[in-house]
């Protein structure tokens, strides 16, 4: 029996890696447009080196970029990179097809939802608040309240507690095999791969379902919850 359904956010509800290219590319257009003296493509990879190397999610990416290219921070070109990449975030940030869909037939049917992500919890939260999805969610657990990413073990239990339900009562949804997928199948979890969010070129994800359309969920959960004992 499936009582609650646990999302990743990233590339699992929201196209996270379309968001971010799309936000880079505009921030190193209106750096350049300031001032840049550097060719779009290598300042385009320069960034998501670093954002490899340190973290996607670092806060200060085009602080360190500058910094190591010119060793020192030009802020009228820092600041035109700044506002470039908000403007261009906020207008890419979608859902997939038929998250909404999705998440308010689980609702109708009785299952609960919550959110276990690696990101920062205020990152978290305006990612769930902008893309209106806040009323889904019983609860959300990010990286500040465990201080542990996934596979750790920590994240699952937390929102497992949170929600008082057992990990074989639980499916586990995300994008990342490596993280979503072995960290909650090794605490017990049911788990589906977000097949479509896949940038890792991951082959054999190790789920027990793999998703091309994140909708399959209700099926899957309407299948088990249905099995005869």
């Amino acid at each position: 029996m499936i009582k609650a359904v646990i999302f990743d956010i990233d590339n699992t509800l929201m196209d996270f890696m379309r968001m971010k290219r799309a936000a880079v590319d505009a921030a190193v257009d209106a750096m350049i447009d300031s001032g840049l003296a550097i060719p779009k493509a290598g300042m385009v990879e320069k960034i998501f080196k670093v954002y490899w190397d340190e973290g996607i999610e670092d806060q200060n990416i085009f602080d360190k970029v500058l910094t190591r290219e010119f060793g020192q921070i030009d802020y009228k070109i820092l600041a035109a990179g700044i506002l470039g990449y908000k403007r261009a975030k906020e207008g890419h940030m979608t859902l997939y097809p038929h998250v909404r869909l999705t998440l308010t037939d689980l609702l109708k049917r009785g299952v609960r939802m919550g959110v276990v992500s690696d990101a920062p919890r205020l990152s978290v939260w305006m990612r769930i608040v902008g893309l209106g999805l806040h009323h889904y969610f019983e609860h959300v657990v990010t990286f500040d309240d465990t201080g542990e990413k996934k596979p750790s073990p920590k994240p699952f239990k937390k929102i497992l507690e949170l929600m008082g339900v057992a990990p074989e009562q639980a499916l586990m949804v995300g994008d990342w095999a490596e993280r979503d997928i072995k960290g909650a199948k090794a605490l017990g979890m049911k788990t589906a791969w977000a097949k479509y969010g896949n940038e890792f070129e991951t082959k054999v994800s190790g789920a027990d379902y793999e998703l091309d359309d994140i909708h399959n969920i209700v099926r899957i959960v309407k299948d088990i919850n249905e099995k005869p004992d």
